[in-house]
């Protein structure tokens, strides 16, 4: 049967100050390979700049942003689908007067990372 869950039921992760992450979906909740989290972001706060081996998937839901990467930004606005492709710097900075709410999806941590000494994968008709 499905999982069915309010993200405001989830004890968020209030590690980065004036971010709360919700883990929505994960491993506890039988999902195999992906989780799902709700970032809420305080107006003037913003994620950590970081980079990761993976790349995310993420949908703006409510607020605005910039994504800011290492030598260039983008805005972001409500319904907005963005990719951010693995070993890519990036951070999101809530420029808006009301909190920044989105869904990023991303691998289980445990996932190892591509191996590069694989070819690449094909795809024959």
């Amino acid at each position: 049967m499905a999982n069915v869950r309010n993200y405001i039921d989830v004890q968020p992760n209030r590690e980065n100050p004036g971010v709360a992450l919700h883990l929505v979906i994960g491993p506890e909740d039988g999902a195999p390979r992906f989780s799902m989290r709700v970032f809420e972001v305080e107006p003037g706060a913003s994620t950590p700049f970081h980079t990761h081996w993976w790349e995310h998937e993420v949908f703006i839901l409510s607020g605005q942003a910039v994504l800011r990467g290492a030598d260039s930004e983008r805005r972001l606005v409500p319904n907005d689908a963005v990719y951010v492709p693995g070993d890519e710097q990036h951070c999101f900075v809530n420029t808006g007067a009301e909190a920044l709410r989105f869904i990023c999806c991303i691998p289980h941590a445990e996932t190892p990372a591509p191996r590069s000494d694989l070819p690449p994968p094909r795809c024959d008709p």
